[in-house]
């Protein structure tokens, strides 16, 4: 039976995993950043922006955890807001608070979306961008050049790989233990080639959940041979089921 990495974080892993299960693959789980809160920030008096960006659903656990706690009142303001999500899971967690988000883009990255968002929309006006310790900075890069103003708020942080996980994923490279390495994110792909930055074995395959995610892997020199139409969980295990037919 064939096996495939999983860089999820661990408590993200476990549906992923489901899914692979249902194409007969196994998998092994080697979380390549580990997600914790960041302290020493506090909920922002969100009448002050126009928009508010969450481009994972850990920015919306760890942003939405603290502002029921601290500051309730701030959720009937969040609700008034436009905000932007990427992806469906993101958009869902948020809707679970009450919050509507804008239509989500078909591709499910932080390119898209700000492309498929008008100048006017951003002209003038001023967003809180909530973010992980490793963002690309995508954003508030296109906000800045179109003439908006971006606040960024760093509410959670990525930490690398044990050491005795990465001992013993180096094996399974070494022994062919391993079909295919699987990245949900940019952040998953940077940690595992900076623990492990040795040149990818002959016939394992690397999937990338989407074009961001893709992008960063060939900016580390990494040949991408897997991106599924659907940039979500179950579309990823149907993609990398197909090519390891």
């Amino acid at each position: 039976m064939k096996t495939v990495l999983v860089t999820r974080p661990e408590q993200q892993a476990a549906s992923f995993v489901k899914e692979l299960e249902q194409y007969g693959l196994n998998s092994f789980v080697f979380p390549t950043i580990e997600i914790r809160p960041v302290s020493g920030w506090k909920v922002p008096d969100l009448t002050q922006f126009d928009g508010v960006f969450f481009t994972s659903p850990n920015s919306v656990s760890f942003f939405m955890e603290r502002l029921l706690r601290e500051s309730p009142d701030e959720l009937k303001n969040l609700q008034k807001l436009k905000v932007w999500a990427v992806g469906k899971t993101t958009s869902g967690d948020l809707t679970e608070h009450g919050v509507t988000t804008e239509p989500i883009p078909k591709i499910a990255d932080a390119v898209t979306l700000m492309e498929e968002i008008g100048s006017e929309a951003i002209e003038g006006h001023t967003f809180l961008f909530l973010r992980g310790s490793l963002s690309l900075g995508i954003i508030p890069e296109v906000i800045e050049k179109r003439g908006g103003k971006c606040v960024e708020v760093t509410v959670y942080e990525n930490l690398p790989p044990s050491l005795e996980k990465t001992v013993k994923v180096k094996e399974l490279l070494e022994n062919g233990g391993l079909s295919c390495l699987s990245f949900t994110s940019p952040s998953t792909a940077i940690n595992f080639f900076e623990a492990l930055p040795t040149p990818v074995p002959p016939g394992v395959l690397v999937a990338a959940i989407g074009t961001t995610t893709a992008s960063a892997l060939r900016k580390l020199g990494v040949k991408v041979d897997v991106i599924p139409e659907s940039f979500d969980g179950p579309g990823f295990a149907k993609a990398i089921a197909k090519a390891l037919q």
